[in-house]
């Protein structure tokens, strides 16, 4: 098959996805294929419990109740193509409940199903290496609850060219579904690295959904009608360029800083995105407004892939639980600080007198100010703990509210709930293995296809990273807030934050990198970030990605962090100072506190 063009539209980004994408991308009459990604790291540690308790559960019901049963008539009618990694833990059961309604509405359509990624049988060698990142040893095996290895575009593609209509999957890159689509349409073969980190660009713009048509846009009051918001369309050309689109009738802000603020969410060294099928450099890509609603895409490169393929590990690390309370009136950050102490020291008392350990961990972070610029403080307190006995974390809870009439005054909290009770703590694991390790296999309605991975034997060389912006002497410079002169995204991997940082104007660019200093980051988020910072610059869309090593306090549910995925970092960043010439500085300013 080879065409000139597809569209394919991006109808989930995470598992628990607003139900009304897949209606609203198949108002577009030339669709061609839907891609769906409901996996987050920590999702599969969840359907390996579902599974364990229930062997026909373990993937996302949502994919078969939500987004196809409703809209299935039209999909067969029109002949798209449906890729998703829906199958989660166990694809096969996925595929036997959609093939069960396909039948039920009396559809002919074929249903492929991808595995492999699952590790479990591989344990003994996974355990062998490192953690990717802090070089930190395996988990013990028995605390182990999950092990996927992030499969590629490969056997997406061999489906599609058996003929299938559908194809699940379980763990596989985001990106690697879209790619697949594009694989299969233009022939690509799996050395052309260029066009094959193109397509991946595009996967990547769709896969966190709404995100690139202004949701969780800096700029977020311009952003039409929220509640219409607009799932994203990438129409792929033969060559690698897109145009990244809303769906017809739809709201969206769809302008380069917001597909800009897409591109750089949870990468790290722009230059060197690894994935299974291609190693990704976006440092020179270029954005492009073509009307208010489409913005072209294009210059992305790529290079050999490195024959490893990531895998994540989730494992049990004991519990955890944590409680929010409300103080008001004077001083109430220097009360929440008192009431939570005295909890923590009651439980500390009754754990010693058990011979018990002190907590693993402890987190007590407080949100709130002024309400509507008012004379008095109110403030929300988050206090949690950690520990290996589910008792030592209910003793915790039990004394924190147990002293509510000792506390100082102004304490408040939703009543009616009930005390939370401790959950387990899942800690992820991330490491690289052989990407020939995985045994994969595709099957088409039940019958196996022929498969055999493209992974190459050697590891391409990396670029030369891009040299430092350098700004050039000047007189007199003004201060004003980053958000007056840029953009920014953050979000994480594991334990690890990004913030992607994009210029509002090219201009800005030196001064903004010599702003951001790792230094200057680092201090900006003293308490909460303990590892190395680094920085990367993209001159083609006059941006810069900042990496920060141990910062989301284990990250997932593994944190007892408020924002354990990084969220609210890039907004944080936004508040810092920067120097420019008065000459360049902007004249009007984003609203401010």
């Amino acid at each position: 098959m080879s065409r000139q063009k597809i569209r394919i539209g991006g109808a989930s980004g995470f598992w628990g996805e607003a139900s009304y994408a897949t209606a609203q991308l198949l108002s577009d009459p030339d669709l061609d294929v839907l891609v769906y990604d409901y996996l987050a790291e920590i999702t599969l540690s969840i359907m390996a419990r579902a599974r364990a308790k229930d062997p026909t559960s373990g993937y996302a019901p949502d994919f078969i109740s939500d987004a196809m049963k409703p809209n299935l008539q039209k999909i067969a009618s029109r002949g798209i193509k449906v890729l998703s990694n829906a199958g989660g833990m166990n694809p096969l059961a996925c595929a036997d409940a959609l093939k069960s309604e396909i039948a039920a509405q009396g559809l002919s359509l074929s249903v492929a199903v991808v595995e492999g990624d699952d590790l479990r049988g591989c344990l003994d060698q996974v355990a062998k290496n490192p953690e990717m990142f802090s070089g930190k040893p395996y988990p013990d095996l028995n605390s182990v609850l999950s092990v996927n290895a992030y499969l590629g575009a490969g056997p997406v593609v061999a489906a599609l060219h058996a003929g299938a209509d559908i194809v699940l999957t379980g763990r596989c890159v985001d990106s690697a579904l879209a790619l697949a689509a594009c694989m299969h349409a233009f022939d690509w073969p799996f050395d052309d690295y260029d066009r094959l980190a193109a397509g991946s660009l595009a996967g990547h713009l769709l896969e966190c959904g709404p995100q690139a048509m202004g949701g969780n846009f800096t700029d977020w009051e311009d952003v039409p009608d929220r509640a219409r918001i607009s799932y994203p369309i990438a129409q792929v050309r033969a060559d690698g360029s897109c145009v990244i689109s809303a769906a017809p009738d739809a709201d969206a802000l769809v302008i380069p800083l917001s597909v800009g603020e897409q591109m750089l969410y949870e990468i790290g060294d722009p230059q060197a995105y690894d994935l299974p099928d291609v190693s990704c450099d976006f440092s020179n890509v270029s954005l492009r407004a073509l009307t208010d609603k489409q913005v072209e895409v294009s210059g992305a490169t790529g290079r050999a892939p490195t024959g490893q393929l990531k895998v994540s590990t989730t494992s049990k690390d004991g519990f955890r639980a944590g409680q929010v309370v409300n103080f008001n009136g004077r001083d109430a950050r220097a009360k929440g600080t008192v009431f939570v102490q005295s909890a923590l020291d009651r439980a500390r008392d009754k754990l010693s007198t058990w011979n018990a350990p002190d907590y693993q961990a402890v987190s007590v972070e407080m949100f709130g100010g002024r309400p509507c610029d008012g004379p008095y403080e109110e403030i929300a307190v988050t206090a949690a703990v950690q520990h290996q006995d589910a008792r030592a974390v209910d003793l915790f809870l039990k004394e924190l509210i147990g002293a509510a009439l000792a506390a100082p005054p102004g304490l408040h909290f939703f009543t009616g709930a009930g005390r939370p009770k401790p959950s387990p703590v899942v800690a992820l694991f991330s490491s690289l293995v052989p990407a020939d390790l995985p045994t994969v296999s595709v099957t088409l309605e039940g019958k196996p296809l022929p498969y055999s991975s493209a992974a190459p034997k050697e590891a391409p060389q990396l670029p030369v990273p891009h040299p430092d912006p350098e700004c050039p002497i000047t007189g007199h410079s003004v201060s004003c807030r980053l958000e007056d002169v840029a953009v920014a995204r953050s979000g994480d991997k594991g334990d690890i934050a990004n913030i992607g940082v994009i210029a509002r104007a090219p201009e800005f660019m030196p001064w903004i990198w010599a702003a951001l200093t790792p230094d200057a980051v680092g201090t900006h988020f003293a308490g909460r970030v303990d590892g190395a910072i680094t920085r990367f610059f993209l001159p083609g869309t006059h941006s810069m990605n900042i990496v920060m090593q141990n910062a989301l306090g284990g990250g997932g549910i593994a944190s007892l962090r408020n924002d354990s995925q990084g969220k609210g970092y890039a907004q944080c960043l936004l508040a810092m100072p920067v120097l420019l010439p008065a000459d360049i500085a902007p004249k009007t300013h984003r609203k401010r506190l």
